[in-house]
């Protein structure tokens, strides 16, 4: 099964997340089929904090790919804001 989820990057104290579609067997920062945009919590303010191809998501959904919950409060919160 395809999940969409967060694989976490950056240094130890500066999280990074790229938001990815990846078989749901895998581990959370391994291998993953497609990159679907980024998530960085500690933007400064002038910095791009989140970014998200929402075609893209949309396939994976159609397709039959479950979103993680935080993944889906992300796309809540991007909807309100635009």
């Amino acid at each position: 099964m395809v999940v969409v989820r967060l694989a976490r990057g950056g240094s130890r104290n500066l999280p990074f997340y790229h938001i990815v579609a990846t078989d749901s067997r895998s581990r959370r920062d391994s291998n993953f089929i497609e990159k679907l945009g980024f998530f960085n919590p500690r933007a400064k303010e002038n910095a791009e904090a989140f970014r998200l191809d929402n075609d893209r998501i949309k396939h994976w959904v159609d397709v039959g790919a479950k979103l993680s919950p935080t993944v889906k409060n992300l796309i809540k919160i991007h909807k309100a804001n635009a």
